[in-house]
């Protein structure tokens, strides 16, 4: 690229985000909502249950899991299965969640937040091509989106390792499948979040409505995460693997489509 103009619109978009106070209220509360309040709440369960002398029928789930992925369960009490089993199988497609939302609501912010503030029409009017302008607006998301990943994934580990102390007495987080989780996953969900924002938020008029329907992308991790509870998947290494190839595919559809969509005439249009 010889001109950084896509690197003007990542730092202009980056000083806007830190600017913003519903942005910012997300980028806090719902870390602390998905990765402390929600671990917290299981441990709690498996402890009650625990105490109530209720048994946890683990067994028909476990099935689907590879015999690697059950191994560390040998020896454990049932509450310390349940507990791992939801600390680190369970939390995972609810962890990818953070990351694809903290992308949605920035992402959000990028052409329709623009249209609310007036300030497309001068964005549309400087030197930058349509591809430097769909880089700047989608790399500007997908940075803080990603930290945002890494730091949870930081914070995670010690608060499931924290909460569940009580009931496993030792550490037992991260596995391996977590790291492939965070570093090869979670990015690549993130650029799926933001493509389809930034497409949205092309087309609707405001920031709300292109966050209200780009929240609509949360719902296939909602529906892993009640398929994995069913004992239908399993959130294993290999099946983590193939999850995150096939999310890159699908992130080179999107940029692919984003650069035939986002067109400056077709935004012209639209201010």
């Amino acid at each position: 690229m010889k001109r950084p103009y896509a690197l003007a619109i990542v730092r202009k978009d980056l000083k806007l985000l830190r600017r913003s106070r519903p942005v910012m209220i997300s980028l806090i509360s719902l870390p602390v909502i998905l990765l402390v309040v929600l671990p917290a709440t299981l441990v709690g369960f498996a402890v009650l249950a625990e105490v109530l002398g209720v048994q946890h029928d683990l067994d028909g789930i476990l099935q689907s899991f590879s015999p690697e992925a059950t191994a560390p369960l040998s020896g454990y009490t049932t509450s310390q299965k349940f507990v791992y089993v939801a600390l680190t199988y369970f939390m995972a497609p609810l962890y990818l969640i953070l990351p694809l939302l903290v992308s949605v609501v920035i992402a959000a912010d990028s052409f329709a937040g623009e249209k609310e503030r007036q300030t497309l029409e001068a964005l549309l009017y400087t030197p930058t091509t349509d591809w430097e302008l769909l880089l700047g607006k989608v790399v500007a998301s997908w940075l803080p989106a990603v930290l945002v990943a890494l730091f949870g994934f930081g914070f995670y580990s010690i608060t499931a390792n924290a909460v569940a102390w009580p009931v496993m007495k030792h550490i037992f987080f991260p596995n391996s499948m977590w790291f492939v989780l965070v570093l090869w996953v979670a990015p690549a969900i993130t650029g799926i979040g933001i493509g389809l924002t930034v497409l949205l938020s092309a087309w609707v008029e405001g920031f709300q409505e292109a966050y209200q329907l780009g929240n609509l992308v949360v719902m296939p991790m909602l529906a892993l995460f009640i398929q994995e509870v069913r004992g239908v998947i399993a959130f294993d290494l290999q099946f983590v693997f193939l999850l995150g190839a096939g999310l890159w595919l699908v992130n080179a559809g999107l940029l692919y489509f984003g650069y035939g969509f986002v067109k400056r005439d077709r935004l012209t249009r639209s201010v």
